[in-house]
């Protein structure tokens, strides 16, 4: 349970990197006229966010949720390519990168690193973290609950998101 407990925690951290990100982002974004869309759904997303760490060690601990070697070390692979692949999207956007939707007029849509091959590669290592990581220590409960709200919430951002691009490049 404590190495779980480390995992969390650096996971925890991770987030707050990617908030100090996109803080500076977002201010340079609205310096350049950059635009945010979608404002209603982001604390949902954030709140999501926040149940999915403090849930998955609270189901540990209190439900007695074993660490399966089978299912832990290849759901933590997982976690870690996912956050592979969401630093990857961070530094392919570079300033264009947010947690919010933030679209810059007259700047073009990225096509290069993990773009080339997904139009929303972030949102695949968001959906692969969520159930992996209370995976790790058989928390299938919060994987369940999480994958299921992230599918709501995936759903509106990610028509909020195209609808913003389109617009924006449209328009």
């Amino acid at each position: 349970m404590s190495a779980y407990l480390v995992l969390i925690g650096l996971v925890v951290l991770e987030r707050l990197a990617e908030l100090v990100v996109a803080r500076r982002n977002l201010a340079w974004a609205r310096s350049r006229g950059g635009v945010e869309y979608g404002r209603r759904h982001f604390p949902w997303i954030v709140l999501a966010h926040v149940v999915l760490l403090a849930a998955a060690p609270t189901e540990v601990w209190l439900l007695g949720r074993p660490f399966v070697p089978l299912l832990g070390w290849p759901m933590l692979a997982v976690v870690v390519l996912a956050q592979g692949l969401r630093w990857w999207c961070v530094g392919t956007l570079g300033r264009q990168w947010n947690t919010r939707v933030v679209v810059v007029p007259g700047l073009p849509l990225v096509h290069s690193g993990p773009y080339r091959w997904l139009r929303h590669p972030n949102y695949v290592a968001v959906v692969a973290e969520g159930l992996a990581l209370p995976l790790v220590h058989t928390a299938w409960l919060t994987a369940l609950a999480f994958t299921a709200a992230n599918a709501v919430l995936l759903t509106v951002r990610i028509h909020v998101e195209n609808a913003a691009l389109a617009r924006e490049l449209i328009g």
